[in-house]
């Protein structure tokens, strides 16, 4: 005779592994943003850029970010800044500045 399965133990295994799944997105996200310096702009900044890029439909711009996106990780080029200089909400870039120092680097 088979042995009845224990739903509540397989839905409880499940939801574990979507949290740790989630976590671990999170986690690869915050290293992505380090990684590219996109930790030195404002979270308003940033969020901004994000949403930009999601509205986008253009085709030839998408591909493009691809690209470079693919160079990026095949440079092996990673900055990353010191906890001492990484932005918290809404504060500017750089003291004095009212322009990060990405803005100038041709993302559009």
């Amino acid at each position: 005779m088979r042995k009845p399965r224990d739903f509540d133990a397989e839905l409880k295994a499940l939801e574990d592994k979507a949290r740790e799944l989630k976590t671990r997105k999170v986690q690869q996200l915050g290293e992505l943003v380090i990684a590219t310096g996109a930790d030195q702009l404002s979270t308003d900044e940033l969020a901004g850029a994000l949403v930009a890029v999601t509205e986008t439909i253009d085709t030839a711009k998408r591909e493009a970010w691809a690209k470079r996106g693919v160079m990026f990780f095949e440079s092996g080029s990673r900055r990353v800044a010191p906890a001492s200089q990484r932005n918290l909400r809404g504060t500017p870039a750089q003291p004095g500045s009212s322009q990060s120092p990405a803005s100038g680097s041709g993302s559009q």
